[in-house]
């Protein structure tokens, strides 16, 4: 974890706030938005650190779609969610993605237990993933045959991933302020 200037993370705020609210009123989350992070966000890392920022930018922004590409792939994350990550990536740099992305996948993993509760849908989901496993192993696409492991389906029991990058960004952002070397 290295502190972000305060430029970056008002930024970054003003980045997923939005994002998050567009993701649990529509679903979704705006290209305008995205790509406007990620233009930001490399932007201003190579205002601060010059060719080192633009790098670090995009190394961030490599990594973020490293990781949620092949989710999007095999229909488990909608692209906004991807592309909303990759903003956040170009914004925070590699490092701090990452502690972003351990938060998000904490806390993504704590909401989605508390919506299989209390919608009542954990064996069918513990089944779900039992054959997703399964699948991926035989690199077979899962949804082809489960339409409720598609994400785009109405089926799908889904969880606004996009809130949940936003509460995780926030989450950081104050850990970061709290205990990252200025």
């Amino acid at each position: 974890m290295s502190y972000l200037p305060p430029v970056l993370q008002l930024l970054l705020a003003l980045l997923v706030i939005p994002a998050g609210i567009f993701d649990i009123r529509e679903r979704r989350v705006p290209n305008w938005l995205t790509l406007s992070g990620v233009l930001v966000g490399i932007g201003m890392n190579s205002f601060l650190y010059e060719s080192a920022g633009f790098w670090l930018s995009l190394k961030g922004l490599g990594l973020a779609l490293l990781v949620y590409f092949p989710l999007f792939a095999i229909r488990a994350m909608g692209a906004g969610d991807a592309k909303l990550m990759a903003a956040v990536g170009a914004m925070a740099g590699p490092w701090n993605w990452l502690g972003i992305f351990f938060l998000t996948a904490l806390m993504g993993g704590v909401f989605a237990v508390l919506l299989l509760v209390t919608t009542g849908r954990t064996r069918r989901t513990l089944s779900n993933v039992g054959y997703l496993l399964k699948e991926l192993a035989y690199f077979r696409a899962p949804y082809m045959k489960h339409e409720e492991l598609d994400i785009r389906s109405p089926k799908a029991v889904g969880l606004p991933h996009g809130a949940v990058i936003a509460l995780a960004a926030l989450g950081f952002l104050a850990a970061a302020a709290i205990w990252a070397p200025h």
